[in-house]
């Protein structure tokens, strides 16, 4: 693949995602940090980034499929890796061969993996999941439907080597509603009571964690062996309006630019793309920018005033964002020519556009923004 700046890209400066771990540690604690890179790190290269955060001392990453965990090794991060998802039984020889700890989500989940381990004289390593309000992936242990047995006998099976237990938080992000702040609490009340009767049992549980990356904001109280911190190591939150309990300041990583392609001055009354959305309402220079919908900038964001940073200056995008281009009213900017670079997110003199002017144009959170960037965006690293 011919990886250049025609078109568009994305710099990321790993630089400022070890400092981010820096300020991530001081935050939480005593606490380690489970790294999640899952999502090619939420777009930013997983690969690159765990061997930064692995220079930094990270010894633990979690991601979310076989193939992600499989990347990282062959790459040399040495340290465990969790599989946040399922893993098809088919795939069970990557988690012998590459020494990968596996998320247990059920009773009968962890019967085939034992059942496999013994049947192939190999171990495998899982962390038991346990639901405690996400009413996802988990054995259930809620007020009306907890399943200690179905836990304690996921860790006396024989040939499954069980080595730590978790569990994930629905609404850590929003402690200022006090119902979710009280369904939170419910939440490690629950998981308190699972590792107290796993004691009880006598069930050595292993490596225990609760937080994500606003349980490790919210909640930096808590004192379990690991918070996995995924969104927040690249430089960002979920969405920027949100309240934290304890506020942090975190450097974006990225930036994400592109070219202009055409340059050209129309009268009122003309058309800007598909669909006939845009009808200009003056003489105005309408530029072409070429990075569209297939390269991650969603569509969903046209008409809801979204802006990139043409010389140090906002310009409105216009019309539908297409495949491969959007176009931009660039009415009043100086010096523009072909080739000129465009800021869709990042700094441009003393303006700057985040992720979460995009992300609040398409009605959605940084996470899929950030995600939706495609392969065929080139990534620079410095």
């Amino acid at each position: 693949m011919l990886e250049s700046k025609s078109r568009c890209w994305v710099e990321i400066d790993l630089s400022k995602i070890a400092e981010n771990l820096k300020r991530i540690q001081h935050h939480i604690g005593k606490q380690k940090i489970m790294a999640v890179v899952k999502a090619n790190a939420y777009g930013h290269g997983d690969v690159q980034v765990a061997k930064v955060l692995q220079d930094e001392g990270i010894d633990f990453f979690a991601v979310s499929s076989i193939d992600e965990a499989v990347r990282l090794r062959e790459a040399k991060i040495e340290g465990d890796i969790l599989i946040l998802g399922y893993t098809p039984e088919e795939h069970f020889h990557y988690l012998c061969e590459y020494h990968i700890t596996q998320c247990i989500m059920s009773l009968a989940y962890a019967k085939k993996l034992d059942t496999y381990a013994k049947a192939h004289n190999c171990e495998i390593m899982g962390h038991v999941k346990v639901d405690t309000g996400m009413g996802r992936l988990g054995i259930p242990c809620q007020d009306d439907n907890y399943l200690i047995d179905e836990v304690i006998e996921v860790y006396k099976l024989k040939n499954l080597n069980v080595t730590g237990i978790f569990s994930h938080f629905s609404v850590a992000d929003t402690y200022e509603d006090p119902n979710d702040e009280a369904y939170t609490q419910h939440q490690i009340v629950l998981y308190e009571k699972v590792l107290a009767d796993l004691k009880t049992a006598k069930i050595i549980y292993g490596v225990t964690h609760l937080q994500n990356s606003y349980g490790a904001l919210n909640y930096p109280e808590l004192t379990y062996d690991y918070a996995r911190v995924g969104i927040l190591l690249v430089g960002n939150t979920s969405n920027d309006e949100q309240q934290l309990k304890h506020p942090i300041t975190l450097i974006p990583s990225l930036e994400w630019k592109a070219n202009i392609s055409c340059i050209k001055t129309v009268p009122k009354g003309t058309y800007i793309g598909y669909g006939k959305n845009y009808l200009t309402k003056g003489k105005e220079k309408i530029v072409t920018v070429t990075c569209g919908y297939a390269d991650g900038l969603n569509r969903q964001a046209s008409h809801h005033h979204l802006h990139v940073l043409i010389n140090g200056e906002r310009c409105e995008i216009v019309g539908n964002i297409c495949m491969d281009q959007f176009m931009v009213n660039a009415t009043g900017v100086k010096n523009i020519e072909i080739g000129n670079v465009v800021t869709i997110v990042g700094n441009d003199g003393n303006e700057v556009i985040k992720i979460d002017e995009l992300s609040r144009a398409a009605n959605t959170i940084n996470n899929e923004s950030f995600c939706l960037i495609s392969k065929r965006v080139p990534r620079f690293y410095k």
